[in-house]
């Protein structure tokens, strides 16, 4: 089992490859699966629109159907995730955890929504994780199907547009950007848990200083 789970992580961190060796047909998939399936929360979202963005540069991708499919499969998958959410309500935050489910996630991204409002449609599409259970939040927060949609399709065009977009221009402007892929998708991967890090530092500060005010 953990040789398993190893060599699946291996596989999932090679981006170029999973790219290479399945094409516009797998970015779409695994961009659905991270936003529609509990189970996509460990899938390398950003960095595999930034990667297929800076194979596009290089001609081994188109750009319209990348940015047309992969921005329909984030659209649809979240919209899965949200009737989840909806017609599973408050049985979702006692599920008991799995391999494939961490209530704690679920409830990081609830405490996220209820942080930001409407707004986190928006803003969860670029944290990780967070844009896997933030539909479903949505969904058992009974937020207006109307409103959720305008805001998830906004924010998915943003997302992929802007991630995709991002490692084109990358890709025409940088000489041989495509030869030092995983000094980009590191960055990427840091950039992407970036906000995670400093909500985490300051939740410790702020426990760190209740203490000292009782």
């Amino acid at each position: 089992m953990i040789e398993w789970l190893k060599h699946a992580f291996h596989y999932l961190s090679d981006v170029e490859g999973i790219i290479r060796a399945g094409g516009l047909a797998v970015i779409c998939g695994i961009v659905f699966a991270e936003t529609g399936l509990f189970v996509g929360f460990f899938l390398p979202g950003d960095s595999l629109l930034v990667t297929a963005g800076i194979l596009a540069a290089a001609g081994h991708l188109s750009l319209v159907a990348l940015l047309t499919l992969v921005t329909l499969c984030a659209i649809l998958g979240d919209q899965l995730n949200y009737f989840v959410g909806r017609k599973a309500g408050e049985a979702l935050y006692s599920r008991k955890d799995s391999v494939f489910f961490k209530r704690k996630h679920l409830v990081h991204a609830q405490e996220f929504y209820k942080k930001h409002g409407v707004k986190t449609i928006i803003l969860a599409r670029f944290i990780p994780i967070v844009r896997t259970f933030c539909p479903a939040v949505a969904g058992a927060a009974r937020m207006h199907y109307r409103t959720y949609l305008t805001y998830d399709i906004l924010g998915g065009i943003f997302w992929v547009f802007t991630t995709v977009l991002g490692g084109y221009f990358l890709g025409r402007s940088v000489p041989n950007v495509n030869k030092h892929l995983h000094i980009v998708i590191a960055i990427v991967i840091f950039v992407s848990v970036l906000p995670a890090i400093i909500e985490v530092l300051r939740t410790r500060a702020k426990a760190r200083r209740l203490p000292e005010q009782v």
